[in-house]
C-alpha cells in the first residue's frame, strides 16, 4: 500500500538524481463577527482536557483502544477540476465519503478571521493504519485546520468524527482518541525524559506498572530510551521534539496528529524524527502529518493532501499525484558496449516510452521505474552488455504543486 518508492530501490548501483524531496496551543486572537453565511460551531472549551507546560501546549485524554490494520480508499478521479478518491478514503470541498475503518472524517470545515478565509469547506478522511500528508507552503490553513477537528478552535461549519465519535456530541471521546503533537514544544525543561512521561500520563488517566510500560514503550519508539533520565533542558532540539512526539503516543491514540515535527531542527535530527514516525502507521493507528516540505510527504505518508488557500486541491497517492500531471519516469542507463543494441530490445517493452541511445548512454522514458528495472537490466545482460550506471529521476509532489497553483511549494 505504501507508495514510498525510495525504500524499493532494486540494486545499488542505481543512483538518484531527483531530490527525495504539537499539542497546538489555543486561537488567543480576538473572535470575529459571526457572518450570516457561517455558523459558529461549540469549540467544547469546557471539556478540555487540562493545559500543561510554560511552552503553550495542551494535553488531550487518551483511553487505550484496540487497533485494526485498515484499508486505503480505491483510485483517484477528478469533478470540477479537484481530485477525489471514488468510493472512500477523502475528498474536498465537503465531498467526503465513508469508508469502513476511517479513524478520522472531516466534511466542510470553514474557518475565516474577519474577511479572511484560513480554511474553506475542507474535507478528507484517514484510514486505520493509514499515514496521510496535509502538504502546503506556509499560511496554506494546515495548522489552523488541525486545530479545528482536534477541538482545540471554533470553527464556522462543517463536521469531525473520529473512531464513530461527533466532535460536537461527544468532545471528550474524541479528544479522548487523538494524540495531538503541536509545533511549539509541549514538554518540561527541568524533568527528564521519563518525568515527563510519566507526569503527562498520570494527567492522561494512566498510572501504575501500565504507565511504567508505556513510558518505557515509548521512550524506545522514539529512540530516547538510553536518555531516559536526563533532563530534557539538556537535549537537542531533535531529542526534544521526538520526547514531543513521545508524549503524544503514551496514550495508545487511534489518531495520531503531527503538526510539523521538524521544523527548525537540523538534518541529522530531521532524519531521526523521520524514522520515529515512519513504522507508526504499521502500529495500526492513524497518522495525520501536516508539512510543507516535499520528501517528508513522499518519504512517509500513504496519500498526500495538497492544500493551498485552505483549500484541498489534489490528494492521492505519489503516483496518483503525478499521474494527474503527465509526467514520467527518466532513465538513464550508461553501457560500457551494445547501446544501440540493448536500446533495440528495450523499445520492445510495453512499459517503455521511449528509448535513445548515444555513444553508449541510453535515456528511456517510462512509467513506474522501479517495477521494470529488474526486465532492463535482465534485457541488457542477455544482449551481452555491462551495465556502468543507473540513474533514475521521477517527477515530484513540488511539480504536481507548481501544476495546479501556477508556483512553487516553498514559495
Amino acid at each position: 500500500i505504501r507508495d514510498s518508492h525510495q525504500h524499493r530501490a532494486p540494486s545499488p548501483d542505481v543512483t538518484r538524481t531527483a531530490p527525495r524531496r504539537n499539542l497546538a496551543t489555543q486561537d488567543t486572537r480576538a473572535k470575529p463577527a459571526r457572518t450570516e453565511e457561517h455558523r459558529e460551531l461549540p469549540d467544547h472549551e469546557g471539556e478540555r482536557p487540562s493545559a500543561a507546560p510554560s511552552d503553550g501546549g495542551t494535553v488531550a485524554e487518551i483511553s487505550p483502544r484496540t487497533k485494526q490494520r485498515g484499508t486505503l480508499g480505491p483510485g483517484l478521479r477528478a469533478v470540477n477540476g479537484r481530485h477525489f478518491h471514488d468510493g472512500g478514503a477523502s475528498g474536498a470541498g465537503g465531498e467526503t465519503v465513508v469508508t469502513t475503518g476511517d479513524v478520522l472524517r472531516c466534511h466542510g470545515l470553514t474557518k475565516s478571521f474577519g474577511d479572511h478565509t484560513v480554511v474553506d469547506d475542507l474535507g478528507y478522511a484517514i484510514a486505520q493504519g493509514e499515514t496521510y500528508g496535509l502538504l502546503g507552503p506556509n499560511g496554506a490553513g494546515k495548522t489552523t485546520a488541525i486545530s479545528m477537528l482536534c477541538g482545540l478552535l471554533r470553527r464556522y461549519a462543517g463536521t469531525v468524527t473520529v473512531v464513530g465519535h461527533d466532535l460536537d456530541a461527544e468532545p471528550r471521546e474524541v479528544q479522548a482518541s487523538i494524540g495531538y503533537v503541536p509545533q511549539d514544544l509541549a514538554i518540561y525543561p527541568d524533568l527528564t525524559a521519563a518525568e515527563n512521561l510519566l507526569f503527562f500520563g498520570r494527567l492522561q488517566g494512566l498510572g501504575g506498572k501500565a504507565l511504567a510500560a508505556r513510558t518505557e514503550h515509548v521512550l524506545e519508539t522514539v529512540g530516547l530510551a538510553e536518555r531516559a533520565k536526563d533532563r530534557s533542558e539538556d537535549f537537542s532540539g531533535g531529542m526534544k521534539r521526538r520526547l514531543n512526539i513521545g508524549i503524544g503516543l503514551l496514550h495508545e491514540p487511534q489518531l495520531l496528529v503531527l503538526d510539523e515535527p521538524t521544523v527548525g531542527v537540523d538534518p541529522p535530527s530531521r532524519d531521526s524524527i523521520l524514522a520515529s514516525v515512519e513504522p507508526l502507521g504499521a502500529s495500526g493507528i492513524g497518522v495525520l502529518y501536516t508539512t510543507h516540505y516535499m520528501e517528508e510527504a513522499e518519504r512517509l505518508c500513504d496519500r498526500v493532501g495538497i492544500i493551498d488557500h485552505g483549500q484541498l486541491i489534489a490528494e492521492g497517492t505519489r503516483r496518483e499525484l503525478v499521474g494527474l500531471i503527465g509526467q514520467h519516469d527518466r532513465v538513464r542507463l550508461e553501457l560500457g558496449h551494445g547501446g544501440d543494441t540493448v536500446a533495440d530490445r528495450l523499445r520492445a517493452l510495453p512499459e517503455v516510452l521511449t528509448a535513445v541511445a548515444d555513444n553508449g548512454v541510453i535515456d528511456l522514458a517510462l512509467d513506474d521505474s522501479y517495477t521494470v528495472l529488474p526486465r532492463i537490466l535482465a534485457e541488457a545482460n542477455d544482449a551481452g552488455a555491462r551495465v556502468l550506471s543507473i540513474e533514475v529521476v521521477e517527477p515530484d509532489l513540488e511539480e504536481v504543486f507548481l501544476q495546479h497553483t501556477g508556483r512553487a511549494l516553498r514559495n
